[in-house]
């Protein structure tokens, strides 16, 4: 006999790992911070933690393209672009008014940690790798990364809200 009731996936999950890491302290700290938020959802906190993670999502990409323009990173437009269009694929995620179930819980899991690996380990390192770059060639120092300045503005500000 097959009990039903029994027969639960485990939640789609991944941890951060030091290979995750672009070495800007602020940056990585974000990105943990960000697995950690996806690591917590769950169908009886999805609207909540979907809401926080929203709004870090926003801080957190105000604040790599604030200093991605500031420090003159070369394919900023580029990476603009890519966090625009995971700001759509959420937003209409998000948008299509389905109730939350565990599948709906899991699947969105499952896209936020894939694209977050695919996005940090590609194109995150490859930021971080030039930005470390021109530290080392600067005598002057680069600009860093500052919550307290950060302001949500543009796309992100009109697709959340914020």
């Amino acid at each position: 006999m097959n009990d039903h009731s029994e027969d639960k996936r485990s939640p789609y999950s991944i941890a951060w790992r030091d290979q995750f890491r672009v070495d800007i302290p602020q940056v990585d700290a974000e990105h943990k911070r960000l697995f950690s938020l996806v690591k917590s959802l769950s169908l009886e906190s999805a609207d909540e933690t979907v809401e926080e993670l929203l709004e870090y999502v926003v801080l957190h990409f105000t604040n790599e393209q604030g200093l991605m323009e500031r420090s003159g990173y070369p394919a900023f437009d580029q990476h603009l672009k890519l966090h625009e269009e995971f700001g759509a694929h959420v937003a209409d995620f998000l948008g299509s008014g389905e109730a939350w179930s565990e599948d709906r819980v899991q699947e969105l899991r499952r896209f936020l940690n894939r694209w977050l690996i695919g996005h940090i380990l590609t194109h995150d390192l490859r930021f971080g790798k030039w930005y470390g770059e021109l530290k080392d060639k600067r005598a002057a120092p680069v600009p860093t990364l500052s919550t307290a300045q950060a302001q949500s503005k543009g796309f992100w500000a009109r697709l959340f809200g914020a």
